[in-house]
């Protein structure tokens, strides 16, 4: 029965591999548990440790490369992939330790070797940032960059702001919008006046925004877009640009994965200016420095333009709200609700994003930003390793006591779109299609 047991489970491997290769990692993640309970052997949670990496699930994928290290210690790829889940939970100094283990193993995988360069790089910098922090704040880019002395060249071809005004109209954004059609960029002058046009924005609106619907018109929530330009681009093509009587409310994770992330967020922060009573921009998970620094727009903004323009985002980025109230009945948060069961409107209200900076590893805009929604009654603890799973009593309970009708989330890949959960009151949407 033994032997039949393993051959079964091999065979149910071979599924998962292929499903895998499908970019079908929830499914693949069900075969994969079915060969480990056939056979659990350490290539089986390697295995799925990858595909829960895929989908994000930080916490399930650390568990299970941990598993997959107790039954066989020489599993470099678990190691590797541990690495990787703590990178992305901002845990350098764990994954450095795995990198390290990585590296001896396989000294000329040259992907391990960098992976492992780069961390030692964000932990010495992050000692560094600690050691000012003790003496003094960090000074402010923003505060820093004159943008008088930024010369702009006359062989630039592209959109210019009327530096006497200093206004963005409609026939910039629309120039800038083509320009990032055509795969060109938009001058570090511009792109810098934006930034700090809407960080003075974000730092004067509150953690919870009340937003209406414009009268005789309507709003559209969109979830996340994660730099997909041009998929971006096709929500305005088919719904309609941002206007006097279409608002728009873009529910975090513009950036990260795709390849055009600077393209996505310069586009919503110009539109941001041009409308900014229609234009409503929530923070993700992925507008943070760990997830910038493992999922790509670090290293985008700095190839595109330079080390202080990403430092100019991240401060940006800081000074986002956490969350929307639609109408006073509809909550809009990127990630879910909290693991408790007194948190009121007024308290994400009081949320001191600017004096956080970086969203804590718990609390409540921890879990405004990591948490999902389970089917099971109650609380689980989180897939991600960071905030929590709520059930839909705790939804309902929620609701109800803050005189709300509905939750709307982003965060999590949907294959439709978008999904309705916890009787019809949690609706989960986004806006990234062809993710994987």
């Amino acid at each position: 029965m033994a032997e039949d047991n393993k051959i079964k489970a091999e065979q149910i491997k071979a599924e998962a591999n292929s499903l895998f290769a499908e970019k079908r990692f929830s499914d693949a993640i069900e075969k994969y548990t079915a060969a480990i309970d056939l056979n659990p052997v350490s290539t089986y949670y390697s295995n799925r440790a990858f595909c829960h990496l895929k989908l994000e699930n930080y916490g399930y994928a650390i568990t299970d490369a941990e598993s997959a290290l107790e039954l066989d210690p020489a599993l470099t790829k678990a190691n590797y992939r541990r690495a990787t889940a703590n990178m992305a939970l901002g845990k350098f100094k764990e994954a450095l330790k795995d990198l390290r283990v990585v590296s001896k193993r396989a000294p000329g995988d040259k992907d391990a070797k960098a992976k492992l360069d780069e961390c030692a790089k964000i932990v010495k910098r992050i000692e560094f940032e600690k050691a000012i922090e003790a003496d003094n704040d960090i000074p402010s880019v923003a505060d820093s960059l004159d943008i008088t002395t930024i010369n702009v060249e006359d062989s630039y071809e592209g959109p210019r702001i009327n530096e006497e005004t200093n206004e963005i109209d409609a026939d910039f954004v629309n120039h800038m919008v083509q320009q990032f059609k055509d795969q060109k960029k938009l001058h570090k002058k511009y792109a810098f006046m934006i930034l700090l046009a809407v960080r003075k924005m974000m730092m004067e609106a509150p953690s919870l925004i009340d937003i209406p619907v414009p009268k005789d018109g309507k709003l559209t929530v969109c979830g996340d877009v994660h730099g997909q330009f041009y998929d971006f681009i096709n929500i305005f093509t088919f719904n309609g640009y941002p206007s006097s009587n279409h608002a728009y409310l873009f529910n975090g994770d513009f950036v990260d994965r795709g390849s055009f992330s600077l393209e996505v967020i310069l586009t919503l922060f110009a539109y941001k200016c041009l409308f900014p009573d229609r234009l409503f921009l929530a923070r993700g998970n992925h507008e943070t420095d760990n997830m910038n620094k493992v999922y790509g727009f670090e290293g985008e903004v700095k190839a595109k333009y330079s080390d202080m323009m990403f430092k100019l985002f991240s401060e940006t980025f800081n000074a986002l709200p956490l969350a929307h109230v639609i109408e006073h009945k509809i909550l809009v948060v990127h990630g879910g609700l909290f693991s408790r069961d007194d948190v009121t409107l007024d308290d994400i209200r009081k949320i001191d994003r600017l004096a956080l900076r970086q969203p804590p590893n718990d609390g409540l805009m921890c879990e405004l930003l990591w948490s999902d929604p389970q089917p099971e009654l109650g609380r689980g603890a989180s897939k991600r390793g960071v905030g929590v799973q709520f059930g839909p009593d705790v939804t309902k309970n929620f609701l109800e006591r803050n005189n709300l009708d509905m939750l709307i989330r982003s965060h999590e890949v949907k294959e439709d779109g978008y999904v309705i959960e916890h009787d019809g009151k949690c609706v989960t949407v986004f806006s990234a299609p062809n993710y994987w």
